[in-house]
């Protein structure tokens, strides 16, 4: 199936669907061959759009409604999951699902942003918007799967934390506090990954962690750039939108020259929706190799080595 066009890249859509009524006349004489010249120019294309696409296409990019989310590579990486429910106070918070799960034969706990598919989907998840029954939960799960010593692998992908006055009447705010600082001590393995959208505190609530990776296309950020061009420039427009996002330097590439990131996931050509499968593959690796690396140490040196890690961000000589 070919995915919907980002504005950016029309061409590459009407390429790709020639290619497919080309192929469905693959016995043609003269099909074979205008099929490999037509997949050479569309690969040539894709890797020098995605090569040097600039922020606020990233973001676009990032926001893909075909892009995979978190159960998506639950279904593709994982032998076993067993869903968690509830916060035992509220409820339960569809935006992030947690549940143990069986990568590649390693016991973890998965933690995740979940913003829905359908619309219906995503009016349940709130769009990947958690409110304080979610990190309610996480936290909650996290502390089990420590005692247990289970690693914890965290997927995120939210634009930001639930904004009503009813989650912030129940202490959102306080929870990604609490949230952050009890995952900083949580004496087992955590791996978190960017995955999509990686937005402001709603991101950082589960976002502490040995090893922190980002997909290539992903972004991650203080705030949406729609939120800092209402700030900078008092309205969010197509001229505004491009510059706070440049602005923000949220890509990858500039977190990883930050610091803020320890390793960049190479997504597919053409970016993660266009082959999710890849992406799942290429994931699941990353994620075996840094537990592997994290299984053996002990409980003070992880400890030891994830607080350094964070109180090195932000020295500059």
């Amino acid at each position: 199936m070919i995915p919907d066009p980002l504005p950016f890249e029309q061409d590459i859509h009407d390429l790709e669907e020639k290619l497919a009524r080309l192929e469905e006349s693959a016995d043609e004489p003269g099909a074979p061959e205008a099929i490999r010249q037509i997949r050479r120019q569309l690969n040539a294309l894709k890797r020098e759009r995605y090569m040097n696409l600039k922020p606020w296409e990233t973001v676009l990019v990032a926001r893909h409604k075909d892009r995979p989310q978190m159960m998506d590579y639950v279904e593709m990486m994982c032998d076993e999951f067993v869903e968690l429910h509830g916060d035992r106070a509220i409820g339960d918070d569809r935006a992030i699902r947690t549940g143990f799960a069986r990568l590649g034969g390693e016991k973890i706990l998965l933690v995740g942003h979940q913003k829905g598919k359908t619309l219906a989907d995503r009016q349940k998840c709130y769009y990947g918007c958690a409110h304080p029954e979610g990190y309610r939960k996480a936290l909650a799960k996290m502390t089990l799967a420590a005692k247990y010593r289970l690693p914890v692998i965290c997927l995120i992908d939210t634009p930001g934390a639930f904004p009503g006055i009813g989650a912030e009447e129940r202490g959102q705010s306080q929870l990604i506090a609490t949230s952050i600082l009890e995952m900083s001590r949580l004496p087992t393995a955590i791996v978190c990954v960017v995955i999509g959208e990686g937005g402001s505190g709603g991101a950082l609530g589960i976002g502490i962690g040995d090893r922190v990776g980002m997909l290539e296309h992903a972004y991650y950020s203080v705030i949406s750039p729609e939120g800092c061009a209402g700030i900078l420039w008092r309205t969010a427009t197509d001229e505004t939108k491009p510059l706070a996002a440049q602005a923000l330097r949220c890509t990858s590439k500039d977190l990883l020259q930050f610091g803020v990131v320890d390793h960049i996931l190479k997504e597919p050509l053409g970016g993660a929706h266009r082959a999710p499968r890849e992406m799942a593959n290429t994931l699941k690796a990353s994620l075996s190799r840094h537990l592997r690396e994290l299984h053996n140490l002990p409980a003070d040196s992880l400890l030891e080595a994830r607080y350094e890690k964070y109180r090195k961000m932000g020295l500059w000589a």
